[in-house]
């Protein structure tokens, strides 16, 4: 077994271990940092165009790869999705979706930068987070790029990278496989492997979290200043609880 092949067998399980057991401490010993610290209130503008950018884009990024790692080769051939096509669209669609990901990244980083009660709320856990986090998401466009065959042989990773990592959660490695893969899947993958196990301590924790209770909660309960000028004492009216 050559040494490429113990890397992808045992790295993502070490990975994969910080992943779990950091976000539980997270949860557990930190639950007030649980947060995106948010900067709404510091600076708007920049927020309004960048953020929608690139979480939706961010989103249809996360299902393209779950499409391409989960769903096996012989599923597409049995509908008739050619490997062409399967390329062409995963070409057109991840391109158009890792752009704006990556222009909404850049934004944010900008405004980050360049607005300085937004740079002052920046640790730095942030500024490492968004080197990885964009690093990420350009060498991911390479790996669409390359791996679509529009600049050279078409590489099918569906072949390589997919089944290595199904067989990373079925406790069956096959690094040997994920060694066959092509220079820029192995880049694009061993910084996705950084971007997870940094993920537990940083911002990005929070997109584990649902504002479930928003819908159950009381309505919030606003006091006018007019009910004091009227010679009403203020809160004296009756009001109901819940919904």
């Amino acid at each position: 077994m050559s040494a490429g092949e113990i890397y992808w067998d045992i790295v993502p399980y070490v990975v994969l271990a910080i992943f779990v057991s950091g976000t539980w401490w997270r949860y557990r010993y930190d639950k007030f940092g649980w947060t995106t610290r948010s900067s709404q209130l510091y600076e708007h503008r920049l927020l309004r165009i960048g953020s929608p950018l690139f979480h939706f884009g961010i989103l249809v990024v996360i299902i393209g790869h779950v499409i391409g790692l989960v769903i096996p080769q012989s599923w597409t051939d049995a509908i008739g999705i050619s490997d062409h096509i399967y390329h062409l669209q995963a070409l057109v669609l991840g391109s158009i979706a890792g752009l704006a990901t990556l222009v909404g990244a850049g934004i944010l980083v900008y405004r980050r930068r360049t607005r300085g009660p937004v740079f002052m709320a920046t640790t730095w856990n942030d500024k490492l987070m968004y080197v990885v986090l964009i690093a990420a998401i350009v060498a991911g466009l390479a790996t669409t790029v390359l791996g679509s065959g529009a600049f050279g042989e078409e590489s099918n990773y569906r072949t390589t990278v997919s089944p290595w990592f199904r067989s990373i959660w079925i406790f069956q490695p096959r690094g040997d496989l994920m060694a066959q893969a092509s220079l820029d899947f192995h880049i694009h993958v061993t910084i996705a492997m950084v971007l997870f196990a940094l993920w537990p301590f940083t911002r990005l924790v929070h997109v584990f979290s649902a504002p479930v209770a928003y819908l159950f909660r009381p309505y919030i309960v606003y006091r006018s200043r007019d009910d004091a000028r009227k010679g009403e004492p203020v809160g004296s009216r009756p009001h109901r609880r819940g919904w």
